[in-house]
């Protein structure tokens, strides 16, 4: 019988690229995005080249409500969940506390640790039935901060620090909780961060090889798939370029 894997902001990124990681390893796949036609592009093209089953739901996790609405009314045949892979995230401007738009601090809050959250909660009941696994997307942002970075890092600090409390709290019920901190990857990331602004965002990748979204896949797939008894609690991967979150070396 094929697993369930429940991925969150699939119509991109990491999550695209998670979703077709797993679509390769036989997996089918419970897809969520805010973006209705972009997810069923995605669910279409991984279904005809993989010939797996995938389910789609439209929502934004900052929604609590749409959030539980939709995973409390999984169909049956979808409610052998065995992996939740939080991706679901996004980073918005890099400016100074004192300039630092507040209606962007609150986004992020609501996406990268509310809908964590929200998520979590909800897919929970169908995780302790399987036994399964909680994979969060984390960032090294979440491991030191750096300038600009301000409420951006500190929504990656609480992924970090509620992932080791579901690690804790989930133990009785043989949960395993497992964070992935990716450094600096080149995907549309830091084209949301500067609000379309390719220029900005093309500059965050120059001079140097960045990670890809597939790399951060196959790390997900890596900590999917060691024995049972084995949980990989925390995963630090930046390219070679890259020692942390605030130590980046680009050619000149």
């Amino acid at each position: 019988m094929s697993k369930i894997i429940l991925i969150t902001g699939a119509s991109s990124g990491f999550g695209k690229a998670i979703a077709e990681k797993f679509a390769a390893g036989g997996w089918n796949l419970i897809l969520t995005a805010r973006r209705k036609e972009k997810l069923a592009e995605v669910a279409t093209a991984i279904e005809k080249k993989y010939g797996v089953k995938t389910l789609s739901l439209v929502f934004d996790v900052q929604d609590k409500e749409a959030v539980f609405a939709q995973l409390n009314d999984l169909p049956a045949a979808w409610q052998a969940v065995d992996i939740l892979v939080n991706n679901a995230g996004l980073a918005l401007g890099r400016d100074s506390f004192l300039d630092a738009n507040i209606e962007d601090w609150e986004t992020m809050i609501d996406t990268n640790v509310k809908g964590l959250l929200y998520t979590s909660k909800a897919a929970l009941p169908y995780l302790i039935r399987q036994q399964g696994h909680i994979i969060n997307i984390g960032s090294t942002a979440g491991k030191e901060v750096y300038k600009d970075g301000n409420v951006y890092c500190a929504s990656k600090h609480a992924v970090d620090a509620i992932s080791k409390a579901q690690r804790i709290d989930l133990l009785p019920y043989k949960i395993k909780v497992s964070v992935i901190h990716p450094g600096a990857v080149e995907t549309d990331f830091s084209l949301v961060r500067f609000k379309g602004d390719a220029s900005k965002a093309a500059a965050v990748y120059a001079g140097y090889e960045p990670l890809k979204a597939e790399d951060v896949a196959d790390t997900a797939w890596y900590v999917a798939n060691v024995p049972k008894h084995v949980c990989i609690n925390d995963v630090v991967m930046t390219c070679v370029a890259q020692a942390n979150s605030m130590h980046l070396h680009k050619d000149a």
